[in-house]
């Protein structure tokens, strides 16, 4: 929709204060990966010096972004032999040719082998933090996500459930704040907890998650009764968990609890 690719209800998307058909040289502005397919004859040097002609940029600027993406050494393989992970890679590089301020990227950790999502990382949040650029990720790998945005929309069946800083997010989640400890005498300890009304659950023997506090109040608290502590760490909700929170009940296909399923449904 902000690129024009499908017609929005209401509303609508601006860069630098134009909708992106308006824009006079359009990857100038936004470079865009949203899908990766390459002509699989073509080196992905080759497939940039296409993009380079269209574009009326200089021929040298497709070895410049092979650089910036680590495909150097690749350029003059035949992208039909690259990996997914390499794929993504000269997907960026083409988005990358116009030197745009905005990046609006698909799932770009897709395929990427756990260096490369290392490296991903880091190079996005170069981009938005050193350069100045405005890099937009759509992605399902919330884990990941945590690690580099600064900030999260989160949608749910097609509406807007929420949006804000990852730690904005985190304040408003339920179980936020909560506080891990473990002690040989955690039966006693919970008591004491529950006596100043804290909300406390046994997650084994001697360990215990307790919300509505904090790691000072169950410190002082342990200390002046006495009980000895092993493990005493706050626990903040994850993105994963915020997610699944805020959006219960609008997933368009919900599957069945692990193990519901019976011999007559597995076998329509």
């Amino acid at each position: 929709m902000a690129l024009g690719l499908l017609v929005a209800d209401s509303g609508g998307a601006t860069f630098n204060g134009r909708p992106y058909r308006d824009l006079p040289e359009p990857t100038r502005t936004v470079g865009a990966v949203l899908e990766t397919a390459f002509h699989p004859a073509r080196s992905g040097r080759n497939h940039l010096r296409v993009y380079c002609r269209a574009a009326g940029y200089p021929i040298a600027r497709a070895d410049e972004v092979l650089q910036q993406v680590g495909l150097a050494d690749a350029g003059d393989r035949r992208a039909g032999g690259y990996s997914l992970g390499m794929r993504q890679r000269l997907a960026l590089a083409t988005a990358l040719l116009g030197d745009p301020s905005v990046l609006v990227l698909d799932e770009p950790a897709n395929g990427l082998d756990p260096e490369g999502i290392q490296w991903l990382r880091g190079f996005l949040r170069h981009l938005a933090h050193t350069e100045g650029r405005t890099v937009l990720v759509s992605s399902h790998l919330l884990a990941e996500v945590e690690q580099t945005v600064d900030r999260v929309v989160i949608v749910g069946a097609g509406r807007l459930v929420r949006e804000g800083s990852i730690a904005e997010l985190r304040a408003g989640a339920e179980g936020a704040g909560s506080v891990v400890v473990r002690s040989p005498e955690a039966g006693r300890l919970a008591g004491l907890l529950q006596g100043l009304g804290r909300h406390v659950e046994l997650e084994d023997a001697s360990r215990l998650v307790v919300t509505g506090t904090t790691t000072e109040e169950v410190g002082a608290t342990a200390f002046a009764a006495g009980v000895e502590l092993h493990e005493l760490a706050s626990r903040s909700s994850g993105l994963e968990q915020i997610y699944f929170q805020l959006t219960s009940g609008t997933e368009q296909y919900a599957a069945a609890p692990a193990g519901s399923a019976t011999l007559q449904e597995v076998s329509r």
